[in-house]
């Protein structure tokens, strides 16, 4: 079951960005400082009250600025009531209600979905009279808060998880491989579908956004099962006019968590775009297995034998936290290579499923330590004590050291860089935790 998705709409300075920040410092997600992941944000994923969640910024889905602030909310809203589960309208109690606070709300009230009124900028509890004028609106009782020091936050995030369906026990084949299928509009998403199914089971269009919804696809090969899960779903047509690939985000998210392994597909003749490099970051930081799939290699012009070098090398500099990615060259119009997808995805899953015993880790780590020595830090030398592996999909491996404090990240990836050269890991990340032993914090 993907994690909800809670959508923040609201006018420009009422406060959406700074209240994003303010729950994305609970956020429980690995934030990932390498080069490439872009940091305009425009999703966290956080938890409360053991509900794991998805926010969606709206703000940040680069509408036009030249666009008036009313058709602007209208377009965020529509986004929000289309892709997300549950609506945050956040309005600004020192300004007052204005004419596209009324508007929106009166698009809120007609969607199913649930819909969370949220009154910022009430400083104190002698500012919540500010509240009053905003049951006009429709949308139930506003929650006062303010997003520049936190209050009454929790009472915020209580609202949104209670409307939260119950979990649902789902029964999946453990050994079915869930593939999502990633990327900007028209980069040929269903078009690479059709051709590893062998069949036109996804309607196939040059038109951006063709396809309305994710479609979950079940086949079988080499005695593999298989789920493909189109993402190509972007928006219902007509209902939004501006460029589709900046409203992809959502569904992408929603895929994502769903899948095992992503195809993250790149528009050969258009290169790296930073929307390509915000879905894929989204797939790495989901722990989630990548194969890079540069489509439409039929169209790259003025190719030669170093071409595949250069645009990899391309790759890597622009998508640096996906180093690990194995990249596959392809035509979705001729079928180039696309009979090795499978072959690949079967490989990055059995990685992403790899697990290594304590001892052989152990030895991993006394050999490189004994190659390259931590350094000194203030005086004081780091000692690595043991490491083991706790999860998989993505593996995941706890350091226990005598004082955390110690390890510098590029140690840390050092670290990691010996456990890819020794066991693979390949198209898969990997997490590292330090920790303190025990014994070390007794003494």
């Amino acid at each position: 079951m993907s994690k909800p998705i809670v959508a923040i709409v609201g006018r420009p300075n009422v406060g959406k960005s700074t209240l994003f920040n303010q729950i994305g410092k609970k956020r429980v997600s690995i934030v990932d400082d390498m080069p490439g992941v872009t940091r305009d944000r425009i999703y966290l994923d956080a938890e409360w009250l053991n509900h794991e969640f998805t926010m969606i910024d709206t703000g940040g889905i680069e509408l036009d600025e030249s666009n008036h602030i009313l058709k602007s909310m209208r377009e965020q809203a529509q986004i929000a009531m289309e892709e997300a589960d549950v609506i945050l309208f956040l309005v600004d109690g020192r300004a007052g209600m204005t004419t596209a606070d009324e508007e929106v709300a009166h698009l809120l009230r007609s969607t199913k979905k649930p819909v969370i009124l949220a009154v910022n900028k009430i400083d104190s509890p002698q500012r919540e009279a500010d509240c009053y004028e905003f049951y006009s609106l429709g949308l139930g009782d506003p929650i006062p808060i303010s997003a520049s020091n936190a209050m009454n936050l929790g009472d915020l995030l209580d609202a949104i998880v209670k409307t939260f369906p119950e979990k649902e026990a789902t029964e999946e084949d453990p050994d079915e491989i869930h593939i999502a299928v990633i990327g900007r509009p028209n980069v040929g998403k269903s078009s690479i579908v059709n051709k590893i199914l062998g069949e036109d089971r996804v309607i196939v269009s040059d038109i951006p956004g063709t396809t309305r919804d994710a479609i979950d696809t079940h086949f079988t090969k080499d005695d593999i099962r298989y789920t493909l899960i189109d993402t190509a779903g972007m928006r219902r047509r007509g209902k939004i006019d501006e460029p589709v690939e900046r409203y992809s985000v959502m569904r992408t998210l929603r895929a994502v968590d769903r899948a095992d392994v992503v195809l993250m597909m790149i528009n050969a003749a258009e290169g790296i775009t930073e929307q390509d490099k915000k879905i894929a970051g989204y797939a790495h930081e989901s722990g989630k297995g990548v194969v890079i799939v540069v489509n439409k290699w039929d169209i790259f012009p003025e190719k030669d034998d170093k071409s595949t070098l250069r645009f990899t090398d391309d790759l890597r500099d622009e998508l640096g936290f996906l180093q690990y990615a194995p990249v596959l060259y392809t035509s979705a119009l001729t079928g180039q290579r696309v009979n090795r997808v499978t072959e690949l995805v079967r490989y990055v899953a059995e990685q992403q499923a790899l697990r290594i015993k304590t001892s052989i880790l152990n030895e991993l780590i006394r050999d490189a330590v004994a190659v390259n020595p931590p350094p000194m830090h203030r005086g004081r030398q780091l000692k690595i004590l043991f490491m083991t592996q706790v999860d998989i999909k993505p593996p995941k491996f706890i350091i226990f050291v005598n004082d955390p404090d110690l390890m510098h990240f590029s140690y840390l990836r050092f670290i990691e860089n010996r456990l890819r050269e020794q066991f693979g890991f390949e198209g898969t990340p990997i997490r590292l935790i330090v920790r303190k032993r025990k014994e070390e914090e007794d003494e």
